[in-house]
């Protein structure tokens, strides 16, 4: 999986943490957008350097992070509901479980947890809730969870084809796996081009459609059996752009352009982001 004859789609700045200036090509193929240059692996983590890196802290100190958790715990319900209807209560991995609030509240629903989560700042304040983790993915047992989640994590994976490789082994044959992604085909991504805050580069090196999520998966074996909208992230990510674009918190022009996009996202089946459920086969 080289990725070859890309064009070059457009330029993105890192608003949150370097100012520096990424490019986005794309694949064709794959109909997926690759952020250049890929930071090196030494060199990543710094772009994670800041206190405004929301999922990495339970911070409060502001009305929008106030407003973050808020929706947070809305959806914190909505996944553990998921998981529920998509699987028999076993094992679950969660992978880039930050502060491990959705492995609590799968753990206090009788799942058996396990996670994954790169930051140690974030994985402290997990592990102080309790949390069971996990140093890496290979020295997990193969075939060994009923149910594995990345909550916008797989956006953020260094090499794509390995990770897609390693969670086909981790998962039981009847497992299923449930990633959540921004989608660069919404409406708001469109609205907001070069200022959409989900390009997130160079955090996020991958931004995926929907034909990129069935097609890596399908290569590797599993099959996409559903793609759910999160409605919430247009408001969220619409937000952020705002901020980006005009260098002022806007919650009325975001609220707006967020409904948009939903209602577009409606008609299109392409909403600000995407939840796929894959099955192992």
């Amino acid at each position: 999986m080289g990725f070859q004859n890309n064009i070059f789609f457009q330029k993105v700045r890192d608003y949150s943490v370097s100012k520096e200036i990424f490019e986005l090509h794309h694949n064709p193929e794959y109909d997926l957008l690759i952020t250049f240059p890929k930071p090196s692996i030494e060199k990543l983590p710094s772009y994670y350097e800041s206190e405004d890196y929301i999922s990495h802290t339970d911070g409060k100190r502001t009305l929008f992070e106030r407003m973050y958790h808020l929706i947070k715990n809305i959806a914190l319900k909505n996944k553990l509901k998921l998981i529920n209807t998509k699987s028999q209560k076993g094992k679950l991995l969660d992978i880039g479980a930050g502060t491990g609030d959705f492995l609590v509240v799968a753990n206090n629903d009788g799942w058996e947890t396990n996670g994954i989560e790169p930051s140690e700042k974030a994985k402290a304040i997990a592990i102080s809730k309790g949390v069971n983790f996990s140093d890496n993915l290979s020295e997990l047992e193969s075939n060994s969870f009923d149910v594995i989640t990345m909550w916008h994590v797989l956006e953020h994976v260094p090499n794509l084809e390995e990770y897609i490789i390693e969670l086909k082994r981790l998962l039981k044959p009847s497992g299923t796996i449930i990633i959540a992604v921004p989608n660069f085909k919404s409406f708001d991504a469109e609205y907001y081009g070069k200022f959409w805050a989900a390009y997130d580069v160079p955090r996020h090196i991958w931004h995926f459609s929907k034909t990129a999520i069935d097609k890596l998966f399908s290569e590797k074996k599993m099959k996409l059996v559903e793609v759910l909208p999160m409605k919430f992230d247009s408001f969220y990510v619409s937000l952020l752009s705002e901020k980006y674009k005009t260098s002022k918190m806007n919650f009325i022009k975001a609220f707006f352009v967020g409904l948009k996009s939903n209602l577009s996202g409606n008609k299109t089946k392409e909403y600000s982001s995407h939840i796929y459920i894959i099955k192992n086969h």
